[in-house]
Parts: C-alpha cells; structure tokens; sequence
C-alpha cells in the first residue's frame, strides 16, 4: 500500500514539474525554453532566444539575404525600425525547437533577384549550423528555409514616386 502511494505522489510530482514541448514531448518545467549542459564543474542553460539570435545573425552574414521574415513579420519589423530605440529584431523570420542536446531551425528569407536561390539557402544552411554548434555545443539536426519573396531592386522605391494619374 505504501509503495502504491508512493509512486502514486511521484507520478503526481512528475505531472506538476513538467509541461508540453512544442513536439508534444514532456520536459522539466525549470528547463521549458533552454538548454541546460551540465559539467562536474556546474550547469549551463542556453535559452531558446539566443539559438534564434544566433541563426538569424549567422543567416544575414550570407550575401544574397536580403531580409528575414515572412511578409507580415518584414512589415512590422519595419515598422519597429521607424521606433526610436528599437532596433531590428535579430531573431525575426527564425523559430527553433531546441532540446538538451539538438537544435533545429526554420527560416523564413528574402533573397535579391539575380542570385541562385539554391546557392543562397546552401550557404545560410552551412553557416547556420556552424554558428549554433561552435557556439552553443548543440548538434543542429536540420535547417529548414522558406524562401518567402525575392527582392528586386527598386521595389521599396515605388511608393516614393508621384501618381501617374491625377
């Protein structure tokens, strides 16, 4: 009867300290939106913002990205760049699922018109798992991009002209 009750409290324990992944998969509370290594000399946790930084910054080091986000993340982070004090964001056009030991990334880009859009994505996927894994130490199991528009010089520049008609 003790041991019933006891594991009993013990699966309940378990139920209050851990809640769904974004996979559905279950993991301690404390650790639900970072990384945590643990050495004999003490812990370290990565949050999930910082593998997202991380990607989009090693994503816009490749020639050919033009910009990050799908279109209605660009727009609003256009208009957050209008803001005074409020940059753009780093992590805009990335979402990552990271675990204890794994990573992956999605991207969303906009790449120039007149550039190998196979040559570009090739690049961002090779820097994006450079980056994480010599920074982090998490092994980045996929890099998956959406290549959402190709900008063409001149685009953003239409708005400025006069009206044809009057």
């Amino acid at each position: 009867m003790a041991d019933t009750a006891t594991s009993t409290a013990a699966r309940e324990d378990a139920k209050r300290d851990t809640s769904p992944s974004k996979t559905g998969a279950k993991r301690p509370a404390a650790e639900q939106g970072r990384t945590q290594m643990e050495t004999e000399n003490g812990k370290t946790r990565i949050a999930d913002g910082v593998v997202e930084k991380i990607a989009g910054l090693a994503a816009r080091e490749i020639p050919g990205v033009h910009s990050m986000g799908s279109g209605l993340s660009r727009r609003m982070g256009q208009l957050r760049a209008i803001v005074p004090g409020s940059g753009e964001s780093l992590g805009q056009g990335v979402s990552v699922e990271v675990g204890q030991l794994e990573a992956a990334v999605d991207l969303d880009i906009v790449t120039w018109y007149g550039q190998s859009i196979v040559d570009v994505t090739d690049a961002v996927r090779r820097n994006v798992i450079d980056r994480v894994e010599e920074m982090t130490g998490l092994k980045v199991v996929e890099v998956n991009i959406n290549v959402d528009d190709v900008f063409v010089e001149g685009d953003d520049e239409d708005d400025d002209k006069e009206p044809r008609v009057q």
